[in-house]
């Protein structure tokens, strides 16, 4: 009767993280072309995530990111990591670039409503029009109020639709570190709210 062979046991090696974005980005601001190559495979799909959580149409969505990228690649020499990770910086980049198509969809909107003479806004309209930008400004100044690291976590989580676990991934650190920054944030934002009122 043989013995049956024992295996060694073996650690399974760990999954390749990936290239460092932040180095491809400090190539690709050299005009390395195979780096932003690599820093696009990296970006693309997250990119993508963030402008169609805002613009919710797909063919503008791929257009906005497409321009995205495009910015990515001008600008590469701009990230700074002492400000945060590389794929924060084109996120918010992304999300900039989305929240400008909006708004330029809507000025659009609105010079095509002054336009036309036969459509006037009720009263009840115009008050709720202002109700909502005051409402925005209030938001913003909140914002503005939080660390750089609160605000880039909230940011990622609330308008760019990210789960925590995604947020912590994208920002480099600990999950229950992201989901601290985003409680303190929030607990903030809501005083500050609170007090604007």
């Amino acid at each position: 009767m043989s013995r049956p062979e024992m295996r060694q046991w073996r650690p399974e090696p760990e999954p390749d993280p990936g290239p460092d974005l932040a180095v491809l980005l400090t190539l690709v601001a050299r005009g390395d072309h195979r780096a932003f190559e690599l820093a696009y495979g990296e970006l693309a799909g997250p990119v993508y995530g963030v402008v169609r959580q805002v613009l919710r149409d797909p063919a503008q969505s791929e257009e906005v990111a497409q321009e995205v990228l495009l910015e990515i690649w001008r600008t590469a020499s701009r990230f700074g990591p002492a400000r945060g990770t590389a794929a924060a910086w084109a996120l918010t980049i992304a999300h900039r670039r989305a929240v400008d198509r909006v708004r330029s969809e809507a000025a659009c909107a609105l010079r095509e409503q002054k336009a036309a003479p036969e459509m006037t806004a009720d009263d009840d309209d115009v008050a709720e029009m202002v109700a909502a930008s005051l409402d925005h400004q209030r938001v913003r100044r909140c914002l503005d109020g939080l660390t750089d690291l609160q605000r880039e976590s909230i940011k990622l989580a609330y308008y760019g639709g990210y789960t925590y676990p995604q947020v912590a991934h994208l920002l480099g650190v600990a999950l229950g570190t992201v989901k601290t920054r985003i409680r303190d944030g929030l607990i903030r934002m809501r005083d500050c709210m609170e007090v604007s009122w």
